[in-house]
């Protein structure tokens, strides 16, 4: 399958990476649209397996950060599966949401705090 066909994003939890003022912000609005849709024109998006390594680069340390767990199949632009950072592993490859995140895509919300040297690790699973 190739790393742009729209199925990728159907394969499993996505998640989404933002803080609790943040979210609460957005969830009143309906939809979170985070600079990088104006900047880049997509929402980074990650995978549970790999959301670690965008949330020490961005978040290292904080302890406001929160966890969207979304459903792919409640996306309303299309999902890309592209190369992050030139320090991620030369072969992961992200999902890029190609528009706004809506609110109702959100099937759960949990607290992702740093352990003690500030680096995340695996997150919590969202409650069942």
């Amino acid at each position: 399958m190739d790393a742009d066909d729209p199925r990728n994003a159907k394969a499993g939890t996505l998640v989404h990476l933002c803080t609790r003022a943040e979210w609460d912000a957005d969830r009143a609005a309906g939809e979170r649209r985070p600079a990088s849709l104006e900047d880049a024109g997509f929402v980074h998006l990650s995978t549970p397996e790999q959301v670690h390594l965008p949330a020490d680069r961005l978040f290292a340390g904080r302890r406001d950060v929160v966890l969207l767990w979304l459903d792919p199949g409640r996306l309303d632009a299309p999902v890309r599966w592209e190369p992050g950072v030139p320090s991620d592993p030369a072969s992961m490859r992200f999902p890029h949401l190609y528009g706004p995140l809506p609110a109702a895509a959100v099937t759960a919300v949990t607290e992702y705090l740093p352990g003690p040297d500030g680096r995340f690790g695996a997150p919590p699973r969202p409650p069942a």
